[in-house]
């Protein structure tokens, strides 16, 4: 595991978040493990959303070693269901009336060409379907922080794949009720139509974002939409994934030589989560959109603020969601 390079000076650079909420999804490992034990170090409550596992019982454990006094709540979430996401998000309205920041974090990458139980590519349903749906059924509770206190926070998890989509753009067909027939399991190191799935999942994270900051801007909102990627970082995203033995095997050689420790690859996430300086409608990772460094602001190439995308983005996840979500 590479060693952390520049996360411990950023660390002590953030601030106190004493009393306020933050939601995250995908808290077992890697990016959403990391950000949850600062942000219980810093003072928040967090709510941990993960689909029920082994795994999310150990790594609560886990967290609770390392912030023997922080404020963690597991709330069952499979992002693979719009019915468990339902519920997640009515457990989180009972229980609470304003939320500051909402970090749609959770991913997977690469998976087979299957749908899950509502139909869509189990891919985009869990990268982004699903964020869309929790983000509109939570929104109500972050203007309530929003109006009580200046601020909240959307935070959208993109990847470096948003840049590689085989068109340069988002492609309808991944938002419909068109899991199991979206070009097969075809894989190869970075390449395959099981990458192109994930691809398309990653721009809809950044698109989504400015998006949402277009529309919480034209009516003055306070409510920050922001995103970041997390260059190459040595989580568990990539585990499982077979690209062929010679593949494999220069991955594994190379992987130590590029990748970032999962610490530094959250900076970008916690910077949006947390940081006073983090501004709406920015996507922060490392430099020119780069394997690693500090989180910094990333320009959008016209394909992810590209007004036509979206629309089509929002129309159709709506559709998919079968929520009407006008921030």
């Amino acid at each position: 595991m590479p060693n952390s390079k520049w996360f411990p000076k950023f660390k002590k650079e953030l601030p106190r978040v004493d009393g306020k909420v933050f939601v995250i999804t995908g808290t077992t490992s890697g990016t959403g493990f990391v950000a949850a034990w600062v942000v219980a170090e810093l003072g928040g409550e967090v709510l941990l959303l993960n689909r029920p596992s082994q795994r999310v019982a150990d790594s609560l454990q886990r967290l609770k070693e390392i912030v023997p006094d922080g404020k963690f709540c597991d709330v069952a979430c499979d992002l693979q269901d719009f019915e468990s996401v339902r519920k997640a998000a009515a457990e989180i309205k009972s229980k609470y009336t304003k939320i500051y920041c909402l970090a749609n974090n959770a991913g997977i990458m690469a998976t087979p060409d299957e749908a899950t139980k509502d139909g869509y590519d189990t891919q985009m349903q869990t990268n982004h379907l699903s964020h869309f749906l929790l983000t509109a059924e939570l929104f109500p509770l972050l203007e309530a922080e929003a109006a009580a206190n200046g601020d909240a926070r959307i935070v959208s998890h993109s990847s470096l794949g948003r840049l590689h989509t085989v068109n340069n753009g988002l492609e309808e067909k991944y938002f419909g009720k068109n899991g199991g027939n979206l070009g097969g399991d075809s894989i190869k190191l970075m390449g395959g139509a099981c990458y192109h799935r994930y691809f398309q999942t990653k721009l809809a994270n950044s698109v989504f974002t400015y998006g949402l900051h277009e529309k919480l801007a034209a009516r003055g909102s306070k409510v920050r939409s922001l995103c970041a990627h997390p260059g190459g970082s040595a989580t568990n995203l990539a585990n499982g994934l077979k690209h062929g033995c010679c593949a494999d095997c220069l991955i594994g050689c190379l992987m130590p030589c590029f990748a970032q420790s999962p610490e530094d690859g959250t900076m970008g996430l916690l910077k949006c989560m947390v940081a006073p300086d983090a501004e709406s409608g920015v996507l922060y990772g490392p430099k020119n959109s780069g394997t690693s460094g500090p989180a910094v602001p990333n320009p959008p190439k016209a394909y992810e603020n590209d007004p036509k995308a979206v629309e089509m983005l929002w129309r159709t996840s709506e559709e998919a969601t079968g929520i009407k979500f006008e921030p």
